[in-house]
């Protein structure tokens, strides 16, 4: 896919990351030496990325003069340094800039070790809006670095994502990462919203899908996961 767009999301405050993010926004807090969203660029720049928007909130003027650097002409600041959006609402503020094609979206903290084939060109590949409106990048929980939680869906057969059911476990947790058509985020509920907002009208609908990450999911949301992350990634470089 030619010109291809990407939203970055670097606005949140980083809480459960402090005291690191006490000075530091957690985008430009250094794992296995590099800011994690430079990982995160890296990613989308093999992917075939052209034009990235990135919003800012807090510590904006860091994170701002961090990702001109890196692609210069290339990256659009979504300011939100009067008010954070959320997910959904944050990206609603970016649409305009993303174009009318589906674009790729990713948290600024994504992490994963790459399996036999490169996911991102899994899930460019396998998007198709004439039956979907969100495919996401999808993590098994039991092998998740860093990662304590219940999951997020089931991946049924066909590639369709449903939720965990109450009181379960589901095999699946999102993984930071999706491409979506900008028909995703047509009659937003409002200007604050989450993503899972939209995803959970994509389940009603039939048009959420996922992709397995064919690889390792480092899920670094504490100091300490930072550790454990760098282990990971030692390990697999050995």
């Amino acid at each position: 896919m030619s010109g291809l767009s990407a939203m970055i999301f670097a606005a949140g405050r980083g809480t459960r990351m402090r005291p690191l993010t006490a000075i530091t926004p957690k985008p430009l807090i250094e794992v296995f030496g590099k800011a994690m969203i430079d990982h995160v660029f890296t990613r989308l720049d093999d992917a075939g990325v052209k034009r990235y928007v990135v919003n800012v909130h807090y510590l904006a003027d860091m994170i701002e003069v961090h990702v001109r650097r890196h692609a210069p002409g290339a990256v659009t600041i979504s300011d939100e340094r009067s008010g954070l959006l959320d997910t959904g609402g944050g990206l609603v503020k970016a649409l305009p800039h993303l174009g009318d094609k589906p674009f790729i979206v990713a948290n600024s903290d994504t992490f994963w070790l790459e399996g036999a084939f490169p996911t991102l060109r899994r899930v460019i590949d396998s998007f198709d809006p004439e039956k979907m409106d969100a495919l996401l990048v999808l993590a098994p929980t039991v092998t998740a670095v860093g990662y304590d939680g219940r999951g997020d869906f089931q991946l049924e057969t066909d590639g369709r994502l449903t939720r965990r059911r109450e009181y379960t476990v589901a095999p699946f947790v999102y993984a930071g990462c999706a491409m979506m058509s900008p028909a995703a985020l047509a009659d937003p509920p409002g200007d604050v919203f989450s993503l899972n907002v939209i995803f959970d009208r994509l389940i009603a609908k039939g048009r959420l899908y996922g992709v397995r990450l064919d690889g390792l999911w480092l899920h670094v949301g504490t100091p300490r996961a930072i550790r454990d992350a760098e282990r990971a990634i030692r390990a697999s470089a050995a």
